[in-house]
């Protein structure tokens, strides 16, 4: 289990470096991530320390929104305050989200030509 937690802060620590001198506007984790999918695939296994650590992490996933569900609760008046302007902007990107994907969707499904 300690391999396959090194590995994941190994890969979190390079992603923090390439972020600050080379990709600035990247987070390092995110990065670090890549790079670990990118190790993971050129090796073609999962080590078995590292899905231990990888199934403890999946367990307690839901951890992680606690801070945005305190967050929402703390700035409770500002989001009533400005309800009108965030529900417009939440209807307007997913309209714009669907009717892009649709798009590029047909775009990249053509039908084959027949020469008959």
């Amino acid at each position: 289990m300690i391999a396959g937690l090194v590995q994941i802060l190994l890969f979190q620590g390079l992603g923090e470096l390439i972020s600050k001198f080379v990709l600035t506007t990247l987070p390092g984790p995110v990065i670090g991530l890549v790079l670990l999918l990118a190790w993971l695939m050129l090796r073609g296994k999962l080590d078995p320390s590292l899905a231990l650590v990888a199934d403890g992490f999946s367990q307690y996933l839901g951890l992680l929104f606690v801070p945005a569900a305190v967050g929402v609760v703390l700035f409770l008046p500002q989001l009533k305050e400005h309800a009108g302007a965030l529900i417009t902007a939440l209807v307007v990107s997913v309209v714009l989200t669907i009717t892009t994907s649709a798009l590029i969707l047909k775009l990249m499904h053509r039908e084959p030509k027949n020469d008959a």
